[in-house]
């Protein structure tokens, strides 16, 4: 099994050193990073597994941080902010983000996110080496490349999107509610915060254009996944 590595952004040696403590515990391997640019010069450099990332640093803050990880790369991020607003959660959502941890946090929460989400990762990793695809009318989905087309037409998704829509492909015809969305999709317990998978569904929906028509809400329960035969 490749060894997990995992890239600590923070200007704030204290919480580095807590995060460092708790990781180190699971054997992961961590380089850490004070500011924006320190941080891109060392992704250039290493394959990380995980990305954790402070939203304001010197020099050049976790957002542009992000844009550009995201540009080359759909490494799982994990984004440490001093704001719980859902408008700022939504902005990092739309970039790329895969999940948030509000400042003042629990490493051990911190520890439980990181280990579903690399587990997430691995799995997904498997389906890339499997190279699977799956098309329901104009819809297609390639697993090994993680690309998505509508009508011939590539479109971009962000990681959380794009594991969303695999959930469902993968379990089609099946209701599932907002809470069993989040622990499969998101892998915790998110502290029931439904408004989350509302939406990153609206967003999904929006991405795939007419094939929005597949995603089906239940209502009272959540969502299911309906469509033709798959080829």
């Amino acid at each position: 099994m490749e060894k997990v590595r995992i890239l600590l952004v923070d200007d704030e040696e204290r919480i580095r050193e807590m995060i460092r403590e708790y990781t180190s515990l699971e054997g992961y391997d961590i380089d850490e990073a004070s500011d924006g640019i320190e941080a891109l010069n060392l992704f250039k450099q290493q394959k990380y597994s995980l990305v954790i990332l402070d939203v304001m640093m010197p020099k050049m803050d976790g957002w542009s941080v992000c844009r550009e990880i995201r540009k080359t790369s759909q490494v799982p991020v994990i984004m440490l902010t001093a704001r719980g607003e859902e408008y700022d959660k939504l902005f990092g959502f739309e970039l790329g983000v895969d999940d948030y941890i509000v400042k003042p946090f629990s490493p051990k929460e911190l520890l439980a996110r990181m280990k579903a989400i690399i587990r997430r990762s691995s799995s997904a990793a498997e389906n890339t080496a499997k190279g699977d695809r799956i098309s329901f009318e104009g819809l297609v989905i390639e697993f090994n490349s993680r690309n998505v087309y509508v009508d011939g037409n590539k479109v971009t998704l962000t990681p959380k999107e794009y594991e969303l829509l695999n959930f469902f492909v993968q379990n089609p015809n099946r209701v599932f509610s907002r809470e069993q969305l989040l622990n499969s999709v998101w892998g915790y317990d998110f502290a029931g915060d439904n408004r989350t998978v509302d939406t990153h569904v609206k967003m999904l929906r929006e991405s795939l254009a007419d094939y929005r028509k597949f995603i089906v809400t239940v209502w009272g329960t959540g969502y299911k996944f309906e469509a033709g035969v798959k080829k």
